[in-house]
C-alpha cells in the first residue's frame, strides 16, 4: 500500500466507523421508517466508541503529527485550553433554533438503566467525549481534510497549512457534522486557528478535548441531555 494510501486510511477509517453508527439512525427516515430507538442509540454508543478506538490503536504508529513534546509549549498550551473553554460557552448558548438543523437527539439513560449498567454508559460516554472524539475528529478533519484540500500530496503539507479554501470547507462541514450547526462552524473556525497558531496537532486535540470536557460535565451536572 503507498505510503500516502495508508495515511490517508489512518486518518479516515476511525471516522468512518464512527458515522457510519450515526448513519444508522438515520436511514430507515430515509425510506419512510421509524428512526433507530432510544435504546439502539444508548446501547450501540460502547460499540462505536470502541471501534473507533480500536482503529486508532491500529494505526497509531501513522500518527507522527500528534506527539506530546509540543505541549511543553506553555504559552501555547494555555491559547489552546483557552480557545476550547470559549468553545464550550459559544455551544451551550447557541441552541436556539435557528442554529440547530433537524431535531436534536437527546441522548439520556437515567429514565432506562439503572445502578452499574448506568454508570457503565455514562462512562462510555465521557471517555468517548473526553479522550477518542477529540483525538478521532481532529486526526480526520485537521491531519487529513485541511492538508488534503491544502496540497495535492497531503503528507508532504506541513501542520497547520492552510489556503482560505481548506480553512473555510472544512470549518463548514464540521459545523454540518453536528446538529448545533452554527456552533459547530465556530468550534471548527476555533480548531483551525489552533492549527494554523500551533503548527502541530497536539493543542488542536488538547482544545477539543477541552471543550467535550467542559461540556461532558455540563450534561451531568445540569442533565441538559440534548448537549449529547
Amino acid at each position: 500500500m503507498r505510503r500516502e494510501t495508508y495515511a490517508i486510511l489512518a486518518r479516515t477509517l476511525p471516522f468512518l466507523i464512527y458515522m457510519s453508527f450515526v448513519a444508522l439512525l438515520e436511514i430507515p427516515t430515509l425510506f419512510g421508517s421509524q428512526a433507530m430507538s432510544q435504546g439502539f442509540l444508548i446501547e450501540s454508543y460502547p460499540l462505536k466508541i470502541s471501534m473507533a478506538a480500536a482503529a486508532l490503536f491500529l494505526f497509531r504508529k501513522s500518527y507522527t503529527d500528534l506527539k506530546l513534546k509540543p505541549l511543553a509549549d506553555a504559552k501555547m498550551t494555555a491559547l489552546s485550553v483557552g480557545v476550547g473553554l470559549a468553545v464550550f460557552i459559544v455551544w451551550i448558548n447557541l441552541n436556539v433554533p435557528w442554529a440547530i438543523q433537524g431535531e436534536l437527539t437527546t441522548y439520556d439513560p437515567t429514565g432506562d438503566y439503572q445502578g452499574l449498567s448506568l454508570w457503565l454508559i455514562l462512562c462510555f460516554r465521557v471517555m468517548g467525549a473526553v479522550l477518542v472524539v477529540p483525538i478521532m475528529e481532529e486526526l480526520f478533519w485537521r491531519s487529513f481534510l485541511v492538508r488534503y484540500l491544502a496540497g495535492k500530496n497531503f503528507v508532504e503539507v506541513k501542520p497547520g497549512t492552510f489556503t482560505l479554501f481548506s480553512f473555510s470547507v472544512t470549518a463548514l462541514l464540521f459545523g454540518l457534522e453536528h446538529q448545533l450547526f452554527i456552533a459547530g462552524i465556530v468550534a471548527g473556525i476555533a480548531y483551525n486557528y489552533i492549527y494554523w497558531k500551533a503548527k502541530n496537532l497536539s493543542h488542536c486535540v488538547l482544545s477539543h478535548a477541552v471543550t467535550n470536557t467542559l461540556l461532558a460535565a455540563y450534561v451531568l451536572l445540569t442533565r441538559s441531555w440534548h448537549f449529547w
